[in-house]
């Protein structure tokens, strides 16, 4: 080829350029902004009204707290150090942590409460997180007669009692199921009854076995009251509601009949009602003479209110299974309770973790209305003793703002517990 043809010969190229980067506008931050916050002009006016009210409310807040007092015995004290300066009054919190958080319960036994905390987690651990042994479950168990001996006190050969009443019934249960779900459910909770009633006149009244001081309950208070009634009663209203919202859709017209009047009953009377008849109306209909402790009636109460909500939700989690679904368990030679635990129950539960999720916060958050019977829990107690005395009245933003974050600590921790549970059981991808 000659130097002229060589010289105007194109040119190939036999290995690709470098991608180039994109643009500033098109990656990063930058981008992210764009396209949510100033992505429309209509958009751009509400960021920026946004940042507006942002900021308003940090002056506002940030002086309130960074001027605050923290070390003071009371009002009159607390104003004369902040001289003006528009702080807040914190010390209340320092002052009367403990009535907020442990009510009226006794100073000396405060590490009883916080074990029964500590221990609730490890215990609730294997039930949130399936990817841990199942020896764990143990735990899990006896964790409730465990929390009760260490918070109520008294000998623990009473937990242990009533524990070993639910094991003989789960025997007989076990042993009659076979025959018939009735049967053994019936037979298991009589012999439980009877194993607990004989064993009420062997076991000495005074028996002083590892026995701790007991507490009483109207001492029971603060934030630790409205733990223990959300926990309680959360854990018992979900299998509860289960078993109403099966009992909703069975065939059978009596089981069918009683459930739809439970739960339409309890969905149409306010909770608040319900708590006054645990206080007032339930005592009317118990022989003379009966201790019925008031916060067992109130967990009662609320059992039974959160179970018709959450029978509500699971029933419609079961609504939403197609109908191929049974006939699979029907094809498979499977029996209702077979089909139910194995197949329908976990795609209906999967679907309804929203809903339960949405019910669990607001029990939680409903358990304050205790204090409107007088029961000392969180806001009652700030309502109660704390406002009510000379040394700290008129302190009110401090004292609620510590209940507000409290709840909304544990609320929160509910909420992206579920959203972590719906992205590991991808409840879109059913």
């Amino acid at each position: 080829m000659s130097e002229t043809n060589a010289q105007s010969a194109a040119f190939v190229r036999e290995t690709p350029l470098p991608p180039s980067p994109p643009p500033a506008t098109e990656t990063g931050a930058i981008k992210w902004v764009r396209e949510n916050l100033f992505s429309s002009t209509l958009n751009s006016i509400l960021t920026v009204l946004s940042l507006l009210a942002v900021y308003y409310i940090l002056t506002l807040l940030l002086p309130w707290i960074m001027n605050g007092v923290w070390d003071a015995e009371s009002i009159r004290d607390c104003r004369d150090k902040l001289a003006g300066s528009g702080g807040g009054c914190f010390a209340v919190l320092t002052e009367r942590w403990h009535q907020l958080v442990f009510g009226r319960y006794p100073q000396d036994s405060y590490w009883r409460p916080t074990l029964a905390f500590v221990l609730m987690f490890a215990a609730f651990a294997p039930v949130l997180y399936s990817n841990l042994p199942r020896k764990m479950f143990i735990g899990t168990a006896l964790f409730p007669f465990v929390a009760y001996w260490l918070v109520w006190g008294g000998s623990i050969l009473v937990p242990v009692t009533v524990l070993l009443g639910f094991v003989v019934g789960y025997i007989v249960y076990s042993r009659l199921v076979d025959q018939s779900f009735a049967m053994g459910f019936v037979g298991g909770i009589v012999a439980a009854l009877i194993f607990l009633r004989v064993a009420g006149f062997v076991l000495p009244a005074d028996a002083g076995f590892l026995a701790l001081p007991v507490v009483e309950s109207r001492d029971i208070g603060g934030f630790m009251l409205n733990l223990i009634l959300g926990v309680v009663c959360l854990s018992v209203s979900l299998p509860l509601g289960i078993a109403l919202a099966l009992g909703r859709q069975s065939s059978m017209p009596i089981i069918k009949f009683f459930s739809v009047i439970f739960i339409e009953f309890i969905r149409g009377v306010p909770l608040i009602t319900l708590l006054f008849v645990a206080n007032v109306v339930l005592a009317y209909f118990l022989p003379p003479g009966t201790n019925f402790d008031l916060i067992l009636r109130v967990m009662i109460m609320i059992t039974l209110f959160a179970s018709a909500y959450i029978a509500e939700v699971i029933r419609g989690g079961l609504a939403a299974l197609p109908r191929g679904q049974y006939e699979a368990a029907d094809s498979l030679g499977l029996d209702y309770s077979q089909a139910m635990r194995l197949i329908i129950l976990p795609q209906a539960l999967k679907i309804s973790i929203p809903g339960i999720v949405n019910v669990a916060v607001g029990l939680f958050k409903d358990t304050t209305l205790v204090s409107v019977i007088s029961m000392f829990d969180l806001v009652g107690m700030i309502r109660g003793p704390i406002l009510a005395s000379t040394d700290w009245n008129g302190v009110y933003w401090e004292l609620f703002g510590f209940a507000a974050l409290l709840f909304f600590v544990f609320c929160y921790g509910i909420s992206q517990y579920s959203q972590w549970l719906e992205r590991q059981l991808q409840t879109d991808h059913r």
